[in-house]
């Protein structure tokens, strides 16, 4: 339980990844690239900055590398938040 009385549900990417399937259904009709993880080694190593790749193919190398997600990630319905961002995670929690 949060502060907030919110009831969060945990996913340890590194042991159960996410699938394509699951990434795709995740983003929605958000772009998949939004949720890159610029710190990421492979981000930096494919200059995904200057070249980013296509949404099909983000959604693969999310898929096969979690670690290139942006975290945390925390959904509540159709609202998310990426990135350590209190205020809009207090908002979530509400």
């Amino acid at each position: 339980m949060l502060k907030k009385g919110a009831a969060l549900v945990e996913r340890d990417l590194g042991k159960k990844p996410l699938s394509e399937a699951e990434l795709a259904a995740l983003f929605g009709d958000r772009d998949p690239r939004d949720f890159l993880n610029p710190r990421n080694e492979l981000y930096r190593k494919m200059k995904m900055k200057e070249r980013p790749p296509s949404p099909a193919e983000t959604i693969r190398l999310m898929a096969k590398e979690p670690n290139l997600i942006r975290r945390p990630l925390v959904v509540r319905g159709r609202e998310m938040v990426i990135g350590y961002d209190e205020a809009a995670l207090a908002r979530l929690a509400r």
